[in-house]
């Protein structure tokens, strides 16, 4: 099989792989049913998010990894019953992030109880994947709430993580969300969510 960062690195093949992937194929679809079918058979509770949730939740963006939360006691159960069966540590040493062997494509894990974006404390917190798991198209996904709770969390404490804060914008426009969904939100950020849900409003009124 060719090496997916062989593809992603030609335009070519890239291009050719990012169709296959919005059609539900490709590489990186395959794995992800995979790695999601070993999870379940080892009753590892995990959810994706990232990148892969959003496409998961109607907002097409390309991704060339896949990032997953699981308990800490999740994490510890991977490492024993699954790494070196498919998959390998991204390094030595490495205890979060991994590589899916068989198309050489990143596996990042993040655990319950890590803070989003700069990662210090505060109000939202990767929860446990149990509590806000959806099952879209067979794959066990975050919530949109969560998702969106996330990703303002994220993009209101690193500035690294702005990106985070246009994927917001990006499901609001896709979900045709309104500003009253910041009630299903967590305190802190759902003035966030207003001020990017009335600015999708108004640049659909001048449109």
């Amino acid at each position: 099989m060719q090496d997916f960062q062989s593809i992603v690195s030609s335009p070519r093949l890239a291009y050719a792989e990012a169709l296959k992937f919005f059609k539900g194929e490709g590489m990186l679809n395959d794995a992800l049913g995979r790695l999601a079918k070993d999870l379940e058979s080892k009753d590892i509770d995990y959810v994706v998010i990232g990148a892969v949730a959003l496409n998961q939740h109607g907002y097409q963006r390309l991704t060339v990894d896949i990032d997953i939360l699981l308990s800490a006691e999740g994490l510890e159960k991977f490492r024993n019953d699954l790494v070196g069966l498919g998959y390998r540590p991204a390094f030595e040493g490495a205890r979060k992030k991994f590589q899916i062997t068989r198309e050489n494509i990143p596996l990042e894990i993040i655990t319950t109880g890590e803070y989003p974006g700069d990662g210090k404390p505060k109000a939202v917190v990767f929860p446990d994947p149990k509590q806000f798991a959806v099952v879209i198209d067979g794959i066990k996904t975050i919530s949109l709430e969560k998702l969106i709770e996330l990703k303002l969390a994220s993009g209101l404490t690193a500035p690294h993580r702005l990106k985070d804060l246009a994927d917001v914008q990006e499901l609001i426009k896709v979900k045709q969300l309104d500003k009253t969904y910041a009630e299903k939100l967590d305190e802190s950020v759902r003035a966030k969510f207003i001020e990017l849900a009335e600015a999708v409003a108004e640049a659909d009124e001048q449109n």
